[in-house]
C-alpha cells in the first residue's frame, strides 16, 4: 500500500507543535518519575528515621550501666527482631565493627558508609542511600547514635532495607506515566493530524479549482463543505470564478457588440461616400442628406472612440482630474439646453425643472462632469425614447448637491439593476452602444467623492441620480 505523503501544512506542524507537544509530554513524564521516587525515597527514608530514634530511645532509658549489659542487650534485641523480611537490624561499635545483627550473629569488621561515620561525629540521626559495599545492592540505611550515661557514643544502631522493592514501584509507576503519556501522544497525533487533513484536503481541491480557473475553466465551482473560513474561501473563489467567467462573457459580447457597432456607422458612411463620389450628377437634397448621415455617424464613431480611451485611462491608472472651483448649476443648464436641441429634433421633449436654491461653486472637473450629464442624457434618449419625455433638475440637499435625470420608458428590469454600472454590461436592451458609459461615469463622480445611483422610478422610466459634495464653503 502506498504511503501518503506530508504535505507541507503536516510538516511543519510535525517539526513546531507536535514536537514541542513531545517534549513537553517527556518532561512531565521525568517531573513526575522524579516525584515518585522522591517521595517513595521520603517516605521509606522517615519510616527509618522514626523506628531508629525509637529504637534508640528505649536503650538509652533501660539498658543497664555496663558495657557488657549494653552489648549483651543489643543482640537480644537483635535475635527478637521481627521485620527480618523488610529490614536488618544492626549494632555497630563507633570503629566499625558489626556487633549483632538480625541477619545472624555477625561479627567483625564492615564498611563503613558515611551514614555510620555522620553518626559518630555529629551524635545525629544520619542517612545513607546508595550501594551497599559489600554486596553491591541498592540499599537506604539509617543509623543513630547510642549514647552513653557520660555523653560519649558508644555504639551505633543502624536499620538497613533493600530498596528493591522502591525502586521496582517506582519503575512501574514510571512505566504507567511513559504508557498514558504515549497514548495521550498517539491520541492527540491522531487527532490532530485528522483535523490537519480535514484543512489540507479542502484546501488541496481550492488549490486544484484555482488552478483550472487560472488556466482559463471559468465558471467552474468548489464544494463547500464547512461553514468556517475554509468555507468562507470557498465561497470567495466560486464567487471569483463566476464574476470571472461573467466577466469573460461580457467581454466578448462587448467585443462582438463593438464590432457590430463599429460595422454599422463605417458601412453607413462608406456607402454614402462610394454614392456620392460615383454620382454623375449631383442632387443638392441627396447629397446634403448624404453628408449629415456620414457626419452623425461619424459623431457616433467618435463618441464610441472616446468612450474606449477614457475606459482604457481607467484602466491603467491614467485617468485623472483638472480640479477647480465650478459653478455647477450653470454647467449642467448649459448641458440640458444644448442636449435638448439635439432632442427635439429625434420628438424628446428634455425638461429642465428650475428652482430657487442657492448652489455654490464646488471644486469639481467641469469637463469630466459635463461628460457625465451628456452621457446619462445619452443613456435617457436610446433607452427611456420611447418615452419621449425627459426630466433634468439640480438641486442642493445639505452638504450635497443632488442632479437627477429621469425618463419615461420601460425601465431597467430588476434582475438587471445591480449590473447596469459594470463594464460591457448592456444587459436585454436592444439600444446601441459599447456598455461602458456608466461605468466611466460613475468612475468619474467617485473620484469626485460622490454617487451616482440607477432605480427604477414610480409610475415607470429610469431615474438617475448623480450626488457630489459641496465641500467647505
Amino acid at each position: 500500500m502506498k504511503a501518503k505523503k506530508i504535505t507541507g501544512l503536516q510538516k511543519r506542524w510535525l517539526l513546531h507543535s507536535a514536537s514541542i507537544m513531545v517534549l513537553l509530554v517527556i518532561v512531565v513524564v521525568v517531573v513526575f518519575s522524579a516525584f515518585i521516587g522522591v517521595y517513595y525515597y521520603s517516605n521509606v527514608s522517615s519510616g527509618l528515621e522514626a523506628k531508629a530514634k525509637t529504637s534508640t530511645d528505649f536503650f538509652g532509658n533501660y539498658i543497664s550501666q555496663s558495657y557488657n549489659d549494653y552489648f549483651h542487650s543489643c543482640i537480644r534485641f537483635a535475635q527478637s527482631f521481627e521485620e527480618n523480611d523488610s529490614l536488618e537490624l544492626q549494632f555497630i561499635t563507633p570503629a566499625g565493627k558489626l556487633v549483632a545483627s538480625s541477619y545472624g550473629p555477625w561479627t567483625g569488621q564492615i564498611e563503613r558508609t558515611q551514614d555510620i561515620t555522620q553518626a559518630v561525629e555529629t551524635k545525629q540521626i544520619a542517612v545513607f542511600n546508595g550501594v551497599n559495599p559489600e554486596t553491591g545492592e541498592r540499599i537506604m540505611a539509617v543509623s543513630s547514635p547510642m549514647i552513653y550515661t557520660n555523653g560519649e557514643v558508644i555504639g551505633v544502631l543502624r536499620y538497613v532495607t533493600s530498596l528493591k522493592n522502591v525502586d521496582r514501584q517506582i519503575v512501574i509507576f514510571a512505566g504507567i506515566a511513559v504508557a498514558v503519556a504515549a497514548l495521550f501522544v498517539a491520541v492527540v497525533l491522531l487527532s490532530s493530524n485528522y483535523f490537519i487533513r480535514s484543512i489540507i484536503v479542502p484546501v488541496t481541491e481550492i488549490t486544484a479549482t484555482a488552478k483550472r480557473i487560472a488556466a482559463g475553466s471559468y465558471g467552474v465551482q468548489i464544494q463547500k463543505k464547512f461553514d468556517d473560513e475554509i468555507g468562507d474561501l470557498a465561497d470567495t473563489i466560486n464567487d471569483m470564478s463566476m464574476k470571472i467567467s461573467q466577466s469573460e462573457k461580457t467581454q466578448a459580447e462587448f467585443m462582438s457588440s463593438v464590432s457590430h457597432e463599429l460595422r454599422t456607422p463605417l458601412t453607413a458612411i462608406s456607402g454614402w461616400g462610394e454614392t456620392l463620389v460615383s454620382a454623375d450628377s449631383f442632387d443638392p437634397v441627396e447629397t446634403r442628406r448624404g453628408i449629415l448621415i456620414i457626419l452623425r455617424e461619424t459623431r457616433r464613431l467618435t463618441n464610441m472612440v472616446e468612450d474606449l480611451l477614457e475606459f482604457t485611462r481607467m484602466q491603467d491608472g491614467r485617468f485623472t482630474l483638472n480640479v477647480a472651483q465650478c459653478d455647477i448649476r450653470s454647467e449642467f443648464e448649459d448641458t440640458v439646453f444644448m442636449y435638448g436641441s439635439r432632442l427635439r429634433q429625434e420628438g424628446i421633449k428634455l425638461e429642465y425643472v428650475e428652482n430657487d436654491d442657492e448652489i455654490p461653486e464646488i471644486p469639481c472637473d467641469a469637463s469630466r462632469l459635463r461628460q457625465v450629464f451628456l452621457n446619462i442624457l445619452d443613456n435617457a434618449a436610446k433607452h427611456g425614447g420611447d418615452g419621449k419625455r425627459i426630466v433634468a433638475s439640480i438641486a442642493r440637499e445639505q452638504t450635497q448637491v443632488v442632479v437627477r435625470i429621469r425618463d419615461y420608458g420601460p425601465g431597467i428590469p430588476e434582475d438587471e439593476l445591480p449590473h447596469v454600472k459594470l463594464k460591457f454590461y448592456k444587459g436585454s436592451s436592444k439600444a446601441r452602444g459599447s456598455g461602458i458609459g456608466l461605468a466611466v461615469c460613475e468612475e468619474i463622480v467617485t473620484m469626485h467623492g460622490g454617487e451616482l445611483t440607477l432605480e427604477n422610478a414610480e409610475g415607470g422610466g429610469t431615474l438617475v441620480t448623480v450626488r457630489l459634495p459641496i465641500g467647505e464653503e
